[in-house]
């Protein structure tokens, strides 16, 4: 089988090379002085229930098109109005169809915190995706060497933002430790086959329980009984959920139940 994620990389370094033609650094510096940031981390941390980080997303490589009539101010919109703690918006142009241009938008109409959910791989990215309005960015240690991802980490704090350090074997978890002010997301999907295991959350916070940080169980969570053995069996309460919610036809009362769970 195709590594999907050494693909995604591949391409992401040909887009990058030309938006780095178009936007120097000192442009994007003097976009992030129009923007107004939230403290992603902190949300999270004072949230005393289930946080919800519910994902804004046209496709993905393991769904394809997940909605048809893709708008997502309504979708900030319904997840905001709907108990949502943050938002992760897409902004991987070419296998999610995500654009940077909906952080900003959805600023415009909405104090929510924003993880820019894309594939860091140049620290050019985090001044990038700042100058949107981002407020957290992804670092993916299986996409990154760890040169890369020291890099990235530091340009992240320099710039105020949150980190989430994403994980998905034991051996990334060990790596994702070092970075002591982040988020650790424990990714139940295999980015490498696209294979999902919601126990995988269980087996990896072993390695990561110590971890002062949030940390947050992603991808796979079908349901309130999905979220709610993972609570049970590690005490983790923080949630990325994105195709579970946009392909379902009552995302509103899913995301209630799984507030619930913590009551």
């Amino acid at each position: 089988m195709t590594n999907v994620l050494d693909k995604i990389i591949s391409d992401k370094k040909e887009s990058l090379n030309l938006i780095k033609k178009e936007k120097s650094l000192d442009f994007l510096e003097r976009e992030i002085n129009d923007q107004i940031f939230f403290d992603f981390k902190e949300k999270i941390r004072n949230n005393n229930g289930i946080s919800l980080i519910t994902e804004i997303k046209k496709a993905s490589p393991s769904a394809g098109l997940l909605i048809d009539n893709f708008n997502h101010i309504e979708l900030a919109k319904m997840f905001t109005e709907n108990g949502a703690t943050c938002l992760s918006v897409l902004t991987e142009e070419k296998y999610f169809m995500g654009k940077l241009e909906y952080i900003r938008d959805i600023k415009k109409e909405f104090k929510i915190p924003i993880l820019a959910k894309d594939f860091f791989i140049d620290p050019y990215q985090i001044t990038l995706s700042k100058s949107y309005g981002c407020d957290c960015i992804l670092m993916i240690i299986a996409a990154l060497d760890q040169n890369q991802a020291d890099e990235i980490y530091s340009e992240a704090l320099r710039h105020n933002l949150s980190v989430i350090v994403e994980v998905h074997d034991q051996k990334e978890a060990e790596a994702a430790l070092k970075y002591d002010q982040a988020l650790i997301g424990i990714n139940n999907r295999n980015l490498k086959t696209l294979d999902i295991s919601i126990d995988n959350t269980i087996s990896i916070f072993e390695v990561i329980k110590a971890h002062k940080n949030p940390i947050i169980s992603e991808s796979g969570i079908k349901s309130e009984q999905d979220a709610k053995y993972i609570f049970e069996k590690t005490g983790i309460k923080n949630f990325l959920i994105g195709e579970s919610l946009l392909k379902s036809d009552k995302p509103q009362e899913l995301m209630k139940k799984l507030i619930q769970i913590y009551q």
